[in-house]
């Protein structure tokens, strides 16, 4: 099935600028894997209530430097695409995102992340 093999590379590109993009404080690629609307997510450890980020905040985050790690190691995981619309995860040294994209024009953007730090 090589359309959902495509798709998949895809979805990976996208992890990949937003993962890679974040550890070397790159803003562009940030900026081209986010979607305009994204909205960020972390449960807070006292509560469980949601602290949020939207993509100015994460563009903002990353030129301030990002993870500032050279070369992190990461997997990721694709677990489904239905036409426009897929899921996927990455786990990096700090993090775990669980990630929510959508097919647009551009091609696949990051809509919603939630995530935990590994520690």
């Amino acid at each position: 099935m090589a359309d959902q093999r495509d798709e998949t590379i895809q979805i990976e590109t996208v992890a990949a600028d937003y993962i890679e993009g974040w550890y070397a404080g790159d803003v562009a690629r940030m900026n081209r894997c986010l979607h305009d609307d994204l909205v960020k997510r972390t449960p807070t450890s006292a509560t469980g209530d949601l602290r949020a980020v939207d993509k100015a905040r994460m563009l903002e985050l990353t030129a301030g430097g990002g993870g500032e790690m050279a070369d992190p190691e990461y997997e990721t995981v694709v677990f489904q695409v239905s036409q426009d619309v897929a899921s996927a995860a990455v786990t990096s040294p700090e993090y775990v995102d669980f990630l929510q994209l959508a097919r647009t024009v551009e091609g696949w953007k990051i809509v919603n992340i939630l995530f935990r730090n590994r520690s």
